[in-house]
């Protein structure tokens, strides 16, 4: 599996696309487009991917992803027909013009736009506004849809309630041949971090010899490739510390770790706890 580029369908002739899925589980793969994506989920839960960022998802999650950030939903598993459904809408900053939101009247927009480099998720009041707005907009004339959209991104802007998904995003701002051999890699792990990942797997998806491959990884992303695979696993750790009631044995087991003791160490040199402490340490929030 590699990170796909995916292009903006232009044959509906439309600088903007509403879409609405209904599958039995989200098969779209780890990937990444040059167009802003605003994505509600309807129906589903499981994992979200973005940039490095592992988060828990569920029935009205609600994203803002800025363009070229890589993303995915992988579902807690396969249902029928119907089991995950979403919206999804898709937009080009300039898609009214290269200096649109470039007005001061624009400014708040800007700054979402800005922040949606790194994904934003909205939570709350504003969700809910907006998922319904969205449903709204769905069977809508085109023009309306676009004075839609401006809304949905003012209501969003001027809110407190979106935060940062993956703050690391813009520190590695990539050339787009960077972009699209890393988030092969990338993928590669995705799907294979809580069983064995093979550095030689990631070496040939890079088209590269292992020693090179190495060098050119800690180079782009500045950190190894064990690194990010180790940070993966941690955060899947997290997770299931903080939504379960799992032993800390499963808990290291089931995020790719090969034994417990290796597992303690390396979560406490990442979180600064032991797994039991973080997990004590969220029961108080």
């Amino acid at each position: 599996m590699k990170a796909s580029l995916e292009q903006l369908d232009n044959t509906l002739n439309s600088s903007l696309l509403f879409r609405q899925f209904s599958l039995p589980y989200f098969d779209a793969p780890y990937h990444f487009h040059p167009e802003f994506e605003l994505t509600l989920i309807q129906k589903s839960q499981g994992k979200r991917f973005v940039g490095t960022n592992i988060a828990n998802f569920k029935e009205g999650d609600l994203v803002l992803l800025g363009p070229n950030l890589p993303h995915c939903w992988k579902n807690d598993g396969i249902g029928l027909e119907g089991t995950a459904q979403s919206v999804v809408v898709q937009f080009k900053e300039n898609f009214l013009g290269d200096s649109f939101f470039q007005t001061p009247e624009m400014s708040a927009i800007q700054r979402l736009l800005k922040s949606a480099e790194c994904g934003v998720v909205i939570s709350g009041k504003t969700r809910d506004r907006i998922a319904k707005e969205i449903y709204f907009l769905l069977n809508v004339p085109p023009v309306q849809k676009i004075l839609g959209l401006i809304d949905i991104l003012n209501t969003i802007a001027i809110s407190s309630d979106y935060s940062v998904i993956d703050a690391q995003a813009e520190k590695h701002q990539l050339a787009s041949i960077d972009l699209e051999r890393i988030n092969k890699v990338y993928a590669y792990i995705i799907e294979n971090y809580t069983q064995e990942v093979h550095l030689e797997m990631a070496a040939f998806l890079a088209n590269m010899t292992e020693t090179a491959f190495c060098r050119y990884f800690k180079k782009v992303t500045k950190k190894t490739f064990l690194d990010l695979v180790t940070e993966f696993r941690i955060k899947h750790a997290c997770n299931l510390l903080t939504q379960t009631d799992k032993q800390v044995a499963e808990v290291c087991f089931e995020s790719g770790f090969g034994n417990v003791s290796h597992f303690n160490k390396q979560f406490k040199s990442i979180t600064g706890q032991s797994p039991l402490g973080y997990r004590k340490l969220f029961q108080k929030l």
